[in-house]
């Protein structure tokens, strides 16, 4: 009891620093991507109770007033491709991919603007439309432009608007190619949506948003009934996490009156009513990011999403859908310093969901499934990071980037692989691919490296401090803290450098075990058109030098510090800070360690997969690996723990709906009709019948009286 005490009384502490959203503190960096080490942090921050007042946006200028357009514009892009029909199929793809890009151009303006201006100036906000006008909870539809949000702007936009290049030539031959093209720009309008929006209201339509468009895509060939189930599993999926969105946004309002950010970030949750509200609200945010960011355990639907074209699991695993639930822990930053619980579920979420994925990962022969697990795992080490306080949020978001570029990458050129090998993703009869293949080989094996975290690849510079900062200890827990997640962390490397070039091996690299004529499904290995190779090239730039470019003097972390600025310590009464933490780990044993164990997990896939002699059929596996293929039988638990007793509840509900409330219903009526037969038999209308029951009544009460007196 006294230990639960001691946990809930830690759960709301107000006097904690907290984030400057609305970017109140230049100057303050939370750790350094080159040089620095990962644990240093500002020596003072201002506390929560002198946020609010910093919270509030300057208005916006210039171009950021037009910033509304960069979702309407492919908003009713898509809208009149799905109006117009069959009539604009020879040219509706181009207004799509001219749509995307100028939503780029756009967010590119306000980009350059927004380095134009002071640090504590970058943060403005826009006012579309007064959207619930009412007196209790008054919600305008507005936009919030800081640099956490046009980040992921020039993401979604940028690689969007490459994804939508290359699905040109990926769709070339598919007759419904414009409605494909249609619910690409819903899925950029919703993504943007979601990450600009000034309230966890706005943010919520575009999370509703992108969930539709995904069920769109997923489901896309819906004439296969499988990629049907699959939409529809991820849809359903989807809406627990988004109860747990409506959930906080309802303790929001509770607690604070209001759902905006410059109000629910900028006061204290506390501790009112005996409800720890930071906690409370924070345990049903995470349940919404692990729905949408497919999170233990709810990452369930993630595999069968590969259902959908190629580009859109690009698109889905990059830029938009899964990188969502990384963008409401990080915005929601002020919420978790109240609360270490909540934000140890975050880490342990993380730690979990990216052991998960790499394991899954390394049983897979189907090739989208694995990049789907790799994904899996990488959002983990996201969530790990945000989890891990302030000293991981800027490194989550880095990292976030940097995979969008190398995970678009490496997703597009398995759809050019596919493409080759008549829509086949059986690792086992690709191999000897890059022969015939050049530029997909290259393009996959800068992707490889940059998800290895190999130097200078971008992974290194963004994976490899997530790592560095899991290792530093929490003051809120004990010496286990950092040995756990850090260790956890580095595992994870390790597995995920031996499944990522078993997968890059097996298409690539030793000798052809292509299907055949006789097989029935002969193939003729080829290089994708311009469309499909080009945005591939580009990508790789980023891949390769993105990272190493934006750490140069720390230009990542600087750029974010206004939104991300915050103490890794608490305050005490004196409002000092309290002794900033030494990694258990000195940081070049880390980094020596975490290459170490990448070649170990590489060189060990060379081995079993290069070396040796690949079989074309899947080999008989032991219990684990048995597992693994089948998700570490996720659905069967899913079946047994959730499923089974719902829809045994259901018979529950339905049977005492059919049984006992209509039961009851029916005995009413029948009790009413035995009443009125009853009656009917006394009321003949014959005069001397109503005589006699008159003179039976009247004797009837003459001897009750007799009685009574008696």
């Amino acid at each position: 009891m006294n230990t639960l005490a001691h946990i809930f009384g830690a759960m709301a502490v107000s006097d904690l620093p907290v984030r400057a959203v609305a970017g109140a503190f230049p100057g303050a960096p939370v750790g350094s991507l080159a040089g620095a080490p990962v644990h240093e942090v500002p020596a003072a921050l201002p506390t929560l109770s002198t946020v609010a007042a910093q919270l509030q946006y300057g208005a916006a200028t210039g171009i950021t007033n037009y910033a509304g357009l960069m979702i309407a514009i492919p908003l009713v892009s898509a809208l009149f491709l799905l109006v117009a029909g069959r009539r604009v199929d020879a040219w509706g793809h181009w207004l799509s991919v001219l749509a995307s890009w100028v939503a780029f151009g756009i967010g590119g303006g306000v980009l350059v603007e927004m380095l134009g201006r002071a640090p504590e100036a970058r943060a403005q906000a826009v006012t579309l439309w007064q959207w619930l006008p009412g007196t209790e909870l008054q919600v305008n539809f507005g936009l919030l432009l800081d640099p956490l949000s046009i980040s992921f702007v020039m993401l979604v936009t940028f690689v969007g608007s490459l994804i939508h290049v290359y699905s040109v030539g990926y769709m070339e031959h598919d007759p419904d190619r414009r409605r494909f093209f249609a619910y690409l720009n819903l899925f950029v309008a919703a993504m943007l949506t979601l990450v600009l929006g000034n309230s966890y209201l706005v943010l919520f339509m575009g999370w509703e948003g992108v969930g539709l468009a995904s069920y769109l895509l997923i489901g896309f060939w819906n004439q296969v009934h499988n990629n049907a189930l699959a939409a529809k599993k991820a849809f359903v999926m989807n809406r627990v996490g988004d109860l747990g969105l409506l959930i906080a946004m309802m303790a929001m309002f509770a607690r604070f009156g209001a759902v905006d950010f410059a109000t629910v970030l900028g006061e204290p949750a506390g501790n009112s009513g005996g409800i720890p509200w930071a906690t409370f609200i924070g345990m049903f945010l995470l349940l919404a990011a692990c729905g949408k960011s497919a999170q233990f355990p709810l990452q369930a639907w993630l595999g069968d999403a590969m259902a959908g074209p190629t580009p859109v699991s690009a698109l889905i695993h990059a830029a938009t859908m899964v990188t969502a639930g990384v963008y409401l822990m990080v915005r929601s930053g002020a919420i978790y310093v109240q609360t270490p619980v909540a934000a140890l579920a975050v880490a342990i979420i993380g730690a979990i969901t990216l052991v998960f994925g790499a394991v899954v990962g390394c049983a897979k022969d189907d090739m989208k499934k694995v990049l789907a697990a790799s994904t899996m795992s990488q959002i983990g080490y996201m969530m790990l990071g945000a989890g891990l306080g302030p000293v991981g949020w800027a490194f989550a978001i880095f990292h976030l980037v940097m995979h969008g570029f190398f995970k678009a990458q490496l997703f597009l050129a398995a759809g050019c692989v596919m493409h080759a090998m008549s829509d086949q993703v059986n690792m086992r009869r690709f191999g000897g691919l890059r022969r015939v293949m050049k530029i997909t080989w290259f393009a996959f094996l800068v992707g490889w490296l940059a998800i290895l975290g190999i130097p200078p690849f971008s992974g290194f510079f963004s994976k490899d401090k997530i790592i560095e900062a899991a290792f530093l200890p929490n003051p809120h827990y004990g010496e286990w803290y950092p040995w756990v997640f850090g260790l956890t962390a580095l595992v994870g490397a390790g597995i995920t450098a031996f499944y990522m070039s078993r997968l890059f091996f097996l298409i690539f690299h030793g000798s052809p075990r292509w299907t055949t004529e006789l097989e029935g499904a002969p193939v003729h290995p080829h290089e994708a058109n311009a469309w499909m190779t080009v945005p591939l090239l580009v990508l790789s730039v980023f891949s390769i030098a993105a990272g190493g470019v934006l750490s140069v003097g720390n230009v990542f972390v600087q750029w974010l510090d206004p939104v991300l600025s915050v103490s890794a310590a608490s305050l005490g009464a004196s409002g000092e800070h309290a002794a900033h933490p030494e990694p258990v780990l000195p940081e070049m044993v880390l980094l020596v360690l975490t290459l170490t164990v990448v070649v170990i997990g590489a060189l060990l896939a060379y081995v079993l997969f290069l070396r040796r002699e690949v079989s074309r059929a899947i080999p008989a596996a032991g219990a684990i690996v048995s597992a693994a293929r089948n998700d570490l039988y996720q659905d069967v638990v899913n079946e047994k723990v959730v499923i089974v007793p719902v829809m045994t509840l259901a018979r529950g509900v339905e049977v005492t709906d059919s049984r006992v409330v209509d039961g009851l219903v029916e005995a009413t009526g029948w009790l009413t009709q035995w009443l009125g037969r009853i009656g009917s038999a006394v009321h003949t209308g014959a005069p001397r019948r109503y005589a006699a029951w008159t003179l039976a009544g009247t004797v009837a009460a003459l001897c009750l009286v007799l009685v009574t007196r008696l």
